[in-house]
């Protein structure tokens, strides 16, 4: 964390917070609006600022962050979580939406890979549609 850097590109910085594995991935979600700064859809040269509220969709995961930090150097996870501050309720839709997905998952895992017999089953009921 550079005391110096006071501002920063938005991608580069989502980039360095390990929110995206690339920087052009980063500024692909933020062109592509999955990433608002204060309420409003912003481009990729945006510059974040401490104090920010960012609110960051990356599939079909929400995060609400407050920028503590900024950093255009991409370190070790620890040192990025310290660039944010992650909302109360933000943490809970993640984990009430994490449980919600557990429960989508219903009936038995796959014990492995079809015996010869359930193949021929497959093939024979694949044929008679």
């Amino acid at each position: 964390m550079d005391a110096v850097d006071e501002k920063i590109r938005i991608d580069k910085w989502l980039w360095a917070a390990r929110f995206f594995k690339t920087r052009s991935m980063a500024a692909q979600a933020v062109a592509g609006g999955k990433v608002h700064a204060n309420g409003q859809r912003i481009k990729p040269a945006r510059t974040v600022r401490i104090g920010d509220t960012l609110l960051i969709t990356r599939d079909t995961v929400t995060f609400e962050v407050t920028v503590l930090a900024v950093s255009g150097r991409r370190g070790p996870a620890p040192q990025a979580r310290l660039l944010y501050e992650e909302s109360e309720e933000s943490i809970k839709a993640r984990e009430t939406e994490r449980d919600l997905r557990k429960l989508m998952r219903t009936g038995p895992a796959p014990v492995g890979r079809p015996s010869k017999r359930d193949r021929r089953k497959i093939k024979e009921f694949i044929r008679k549609n």
